[in-house]
């Protein structure tokens, strides 16, 4: 766990949460940079956490290729994630996602930030979910 080091002990719960979820869930710090993703996303994400290097936020959509519906990339301004830490609220959105294997993959995504004690933003989650076809 070296990328959790020095974290606030809430971001280490939440990764232990996303653990033992049965859904693609990614974990980022206040930054953005990535902290973890589970199992489930791995198969989405085409590698596994510990294969994957550090991504730091202004990487994290290009690395994963994150784009709009209609095939154009997702600006940092919209990148779900993005925009749940700063406007501190829920978004849903559907993108899709180049996994590193080089896969697309259709899905829909609820971001959430995470909140510290003070009430400052200490980081965000992503829960992610392949669409199936014409839904």
């Amino acid at each position: 766990m070296p990328r959790m080091a020095q974290r606030d002990v809430s971001l280490i719960l939440m990764r232990q949460l996303a653990s033992g979820l049965a859904v693609p869930t990614f974990i980022v710090d206040a930054s953005g940079d990535m902290l973890f993703f589970n199992e489930p996303a791995e198969q989405l994400l085409g590698q596994r956490f510990d294969e994957a290097g550090d991504v730091r936020g202004v990487d994290r959509a290009r690395v994963f290729s994150v784009r709009e519906e209609d095939g154009q990339p997702v600006t940092q301004t919209r990148e779900p994630l993005e925009v749940a830490m700063r406007e501190r609220r829920a978004v849903h959105r559907r993108v899709i996602v180049r996994g590193l294997d080089g896969v697309d993959h259709n899905v829909e995504v609820m971001s959430f930030p995470l909140l510290g004690a003070g009430g400052g933003v200490i980081g965000g989650v992503a829960m992610f979910w392949e669409r199936k076809s014409q839904q």
